[in-house]
């Protein structure tokens, strides 16, 4: 599986972060976020690191504002995690981005409104339902994941932690493509504890 750590903000703390290799570092430009970081904030930052895909987060943006944020932050994957249409992503994936379309998942998601999104999207994320989209730190019921009947790649999040990654790796009969971490890795918003996250990244990819 893959790994990404998502909402990274803290210079020193990203280059700490980037000598572990994880496979998505993701940057969230939704200014009601905890771990919110300004596009001037971001270009003055070092970012560009080998083998590490850079993952520019929105929630409800702009079509001419994230295109302008990611051309300029030099951003190939756009994690879209509001209310974007189907007709949004097409837009945007016919621009060459890989697109990563983000789900709140409860008791009472209907996983046929992403038939829809199939063709227009590379990857699914799903995270916990809540009315912040997503930074709730809570994980949602995973046997949901078996009403997942399509192939397009999942990246799962919402709350994950150490302790969770041999129960996603052992039980989950929906194995994610990526998993991605956040909260349960921060010392605060943003911050994220360099020995938790490196523990992560090898009990991973040890299997």
């Amino acid at each position: 599986m893959k790994i990404k750590i998502c909402g990274m903000r803290e210079p020193e703390n990203i280059r700490q972060i980037a000598t572990l290799q994880p496979d998505f570092m993701g940057f969230i430009f939704y200014e009601k976020s905890k771990r919110f970081i300004n596009l001037e904030d971001f270009l003055q930052l070092d970012t560009d690191y080998i083998g590490i895909n850079k993952v520019a987060v929105f929630v409800n943006e702009s079509i001419k504002n994230i295109i302008r944020i990611a051309t300029l932050g030099n951003f190939k994957y756009l994690q879209l995690h509001g209310d974007e249409t189907p007709e949004f992503c097409e837009e945007l994936k016919y621009l060459d981005f890989k697109i990563i379309k983000a789900f709140g998942i409860n008791e009472q998601f209907d996983f046929h409104k992403l038939n829809e999104y199939e063709t227009v999207i590379d990857y699914f994320l799903f995270d916990t339902q809540s009315t912040e989209y997503g930074g709730s730190g809570k994980k949602f019921d995973w046997n949901l994941l078996d009403k997942y009947k399509l192939q397009t790649p999942i990246f799962l999040s919402g709350g994950l932690e150490i302790s969770d990654i041999e129960t996603v790796q052992n039980y989950c009969k929906q194995l994610p493509y990526c998993l991605d971490f956040n909260s349960k890795l921060e010392d605060k918003p943003g911050l994220k504890n360099i020995d938790k996250s490196s523990k992560v990244i090898q009990l991973i990819r040890k299997k």
